[in-house]
Parts: structure tokens; C-alpha cells; sequence
């Protein structure tokens, strides 16, 4: 019987029917943006096809178009009918990522979408996870951040890098093994995925995880960084999200009542000493899994993908393998894991003598400033020899440069050198299957053998 008391049974039919109807309204709002997006790529708004494919598939011809764009007569950063505003040369991205004014949010420190009214249906789909110093100016920015950065001082990569080499070399082995029996492996499953779940996991000494749920809720929430695509997506993410908060969140109330020499231990601390809050800590945690893993497992895969795309290339790697740190170096110009950043102007200034307003937004083309020949020679081609004469910006620059750089390096230099010294015959093995995201770049999966 639906009706067995006051109340009950309607209120779970009401609970479904609001959900639904929730469903329903998101879903209409993303089909509206996306198909009002995808009309003006197709009318040939450049700043609009990052965002659709066959486009974002490669972005880098749309990057080529966006800096001759900007750097011709009459140019400028260009304006797309999104209301975004693009700066595709090295210049240009470089200094508007350390230009102070310049920031995440809005002027008056409100996210770039307002919570309350359309702005807050607008957060839902463009902002749909808090990723802590992704979304925080000075000062709560330079707060938090002060809080992690034991977590990667020079004594503590030292002990991530005896964890990673152990790691890498344990997965490789089991790769291998994959290898002799099938004819081939994953690299992204087998190696690029499961090595930085694993240093992640100790640097915030989080206890045993299924490796696979680990890589579900990194993949899920990096994937929240292009936006919400369904409802069914924004379930994901609230479950995803839902999940690690229970986990950081036991694992906060665990260091607190029994402290260690770790980074969750540090940000226990920081809470009862009341310099953060336990969601601000909660965020970060996310953050740092966020940021620790997916990144790091993108750059691992775009870094064999290009290097066996060009023989010579890797026939150098496996000839001197200390080339390794070089090869990172040149994937993170060449095709780094996080492709754009976006900035919102403080106040009235300008960029390249364009006007620029008010908490008008900038989108910052990190994977374009790679290719830019005005920065880097022949910028086409991958080159682990290449002589650097200016810095790329993989891991953006000024305020908000990447807390994990160090250890993303660390993690990816293990990872080709031990591929290079243990499985110097590596080739692809099949169809690698892309990411298809405007924000993240690297193969979800990969096949390679190492077999004669």
C-alpha cells in the first residue's frame, strides 16, 4: 500500500520526482550549451571548437590559427562568442598567468559562476566540483597552500622517489609478464594509471585502496574540470566526490586522534589550530589526488605515445637513458597533460594593448605557448636533445604554479627510464584511445609490446 502513515511513501515518490525533474532541467540546460557551442565551432568560432570535437580530438591546428590570429595586424587576444576572451602565444599566457591582476575568481572573490539564480544553474555545469587552490585567490590561496607545501619539500621527493622506483618497478614487472603471455599490454592500466595512485596514496598515507577505485574517482573528477556533460555525469561526480569525502574524511578524524608524519597529519593540525576549515581540508585532499594522479598518468602516456612516434626518438631514450628528465621536459612543451587555465581580470587592464574589463574571463592556452615558434624552435616536432630557450608553461606560472610539479616529474622520469633500460623494443600494439576532453589530454588507454 503507498499510503501506510502520514507522510509515508509520497515523500520517497516526491524525493524521485524532484530528482527527476532536477534531471531534467540539468540535461535541457547542458543541451542548450552545448548545442549553442557546438553551432558557433561549426561557424568557425575558434575559442568554441576546443570545446566540441572532431576539434579537441587535436587541438593543436585550432592553437596554430588562434596565435596567427593574435599576433596579425589589427590582432590581439581573440574574442569568441562564448564571452571568453583567448591568449595563444607564450607572451601573452605567461604574462597574464603572472599578472596579480588576474585571478580565479571574480573581483569580489564570488566563484566565475554565481551561486545564487542563473549563475548558480551556470556553477553546476562549469564548476561542478570544489578543487581547493584551483579556485581560490590570495589570501585563502597562499593559506592552504602554505599548509601542503611540506608535502613536496626536497626531503620528502627523495622519499617518493625510492616509493615510485619500488612501484614502477614492481607494475613493469607485472606488465611484462601481461606482455609474454598476451603479446601485449596497457601502459595507461598497467603502468602510467597505477604509479601515481600508489605515491599519492603515501604521501597522504592513505591505508589500502582498491587501485581501481582510486582511478574511477580520479578519472571521474578530472573529468568535472570540461564541465558536467549529463545528469548521469553529475551523479558521478556527487557519488565520486561523496566517496572521497568519506574516506579523507575518516582518514582526518583518524590523524587527529593519532597524528604521523604525513600531509593529512599536517592539515589535522591546521584544523584544530583553526587555520583551516575540515571542508577547505576536504578539498584540498581531493585536490591533491586530483592534481597527483591524473595529470601525472597523462603526461606518462603522452610522453611514450611521442616518443614512439618518432623511432629516433626513442632509439635515443634506450641509448642513454638519462635523456629521461629531458623527454618529461619536452612532452610538457610538446603535448602537455593539462592543455588550458583560465584567469578572471580584477579590475580593467589590458592584454596586448586589447582592453580587457572587469571580471571579463581569459582563457589561457598552455598547449598553444608550447608550439609558439616565437618561443621555441621548430616547435612541431619532439626533440629530447632540444636545447631549451624558453621555459613552457605545463605547469602554469605566478600564483598558481602547481604545487606537484616536482613530483609529477619524478614520478614520469621513473617511468621512461625503467621502460627504456627493461623494455627497450617497445612498440604500439594496437589503437590507442584518446581522452576526449578540452582541459585533460592523454590516452585512456594504450596498448604497447614489449616483444622482439
Amino acid at each position: 500500500m503507498l499510503l501506510s502513515g502520514p507522510g509515508r511513501g509520497v515523500s520517497a515518490v516526491d524525493e524521485r520526482l524532484a530528482r527527476l525533474r532536477a534531471d531534467a532541467g540539468l540535461g535541457l540546460q547542458i543541451g542548450v550549451l552545448r548545442t549553442g557551442g557546438l553551432a558557433l565551432a561549426v561557424g568557425g568560432d575558434r575559442v568554441a571548437r576546443l570545446l566540441h570535437r572532431p576539434w579537441r580530438l587535436d587541438p593543436y591546428p585550432v592553437y596554430r590559427d588562434l596565435r596567427a590570429a593574435q599576433i596579425a595586424p589589427g590582432g590581439g587576444p581573440v574574442r569568441s562568442r562564448t564571452g571568453i576572451t583567448a591568449v595563444a602565444t607564450h607572451a601573452s599566457c605567461a604574462a597574464v598567468l603572472r599578472d596579480r591582476r588576474f585571478g580565479v575568481r571574480l573581483a569580489d572573490g564570488r566563484r566565475r559562476m554565481d551561486e545564487g539564480g542563473a549563475g548558480g544553474a551556470a556553477a553546476a555545469v562549469f564548476e561542478p566540483v570544489d578543487l581547493s587552490l584551483l579556485t581560490l585567490d590570495p589570501p585563502d590561496h597562499t593559506r592552504l597552500r602554505r599548509l601542503a607545501q611540506p608535502a613536496f619539500s626536497p626531503h620528502r621527493l627523495v622519499e617518493y622517489r625510492a616509493v615510485a622506483e619500488d612501484v614502477a618497478a614492481r607494475l613493469l614487472d607485472e606488465a611484462l609478464a601481461r606482455d609474454r603471455r598476451e603479446g601485449r599490454f596497457d601502459l595507461v592500466r598497467d603502468l602510467a594509471s597505477p604509479l601515481p595512485i600508489t605515491v599519492i596514496s603515501a604521501l597522504l598515507a592513505v591505508p589500502a585502496v582498491d587501485r581501481e577505485r582510486f582511478a574511477r574517482w580520479g578519472r571521474v573528477l578530472g573529468s568535472a574540470l570540461d564541465g558536467v556533460r549529463s545528469p548521469a555525469h553529475a551523479r558521478q561526480l556527487a557519488d565520486s566526490t561523496a566517496d572521497l569525502r568519506e574516506l579523507f574524511g575518516g582518514l582526518l578524524e583518524l590523524r587527529r586522534r593519532e597524528p604521523g608524519d604525513d600531509v593529512v597529519s599536517a592539515l589535522a593540525t591546521a584544523v584544530d589550530d583553526g587555520g583551516a576549515t575540515v571542508d577547505e581540508v576536504l578539498a584540498l585532499a581531493q585536490l591533491l589526488l586530483v592534481a597527483g594522479f591524473e595529470t601525472t598518468t597523462n603526461l606518462i602516456g603522452n610522453a611514450v605515445r611521442a616518443l614512439l612516434a618518432e623511432p629516433g626518438q626513442w632509439r635515443a631514450l634506450t641509448g642513454d637513458p638519462s635523456l629521461a628528465a629531458a623527454a618529461v621536459e619536452e612532452t610538457l612543451r610538446f603535448d602537455p597533460p593539462v592543455q588550458l587555465t583560465a584567469r578572471v581580470a580584477h579590475e580593467d587592464t589590458e592584454v596586448d594593448g586589447v582592453p580587457i574589463r572587469r571580471d571579463h574571463g581569459v582563457l589561457v592556452l598552455l598547449g598553444a605557448a608550447g608550439r609558439d615558434p616565437a618561443a621555441h624552435r621548430d616547435p612541431d616536432r619532439f626533440d629530447v636533445r632540444r636545447a631549451r630557450t624558453s621555459a613552457h608553461l605545463a605547469f602554469s606560472s605566478g600564483a598558481h604554479y602547481c604545487l606537484g610539479a616536482p613530483l609529477a616529474r619524478l614520478e614520469a622520469e621513473v617511468a621512461l627510464r625503467l621502460l627504456a633500460e627493461r623494455a627497450p623494443r617497445l612498440r604500439v600494439a594496437g589503437r590507442a584511445v584518446p581522452r576526449v576532453a578540452t582541459v585533460l589530454r592523454g590516452p585512456l588507454r594504450f596498448p604497447v609490446s614489449a616483444g622482439a
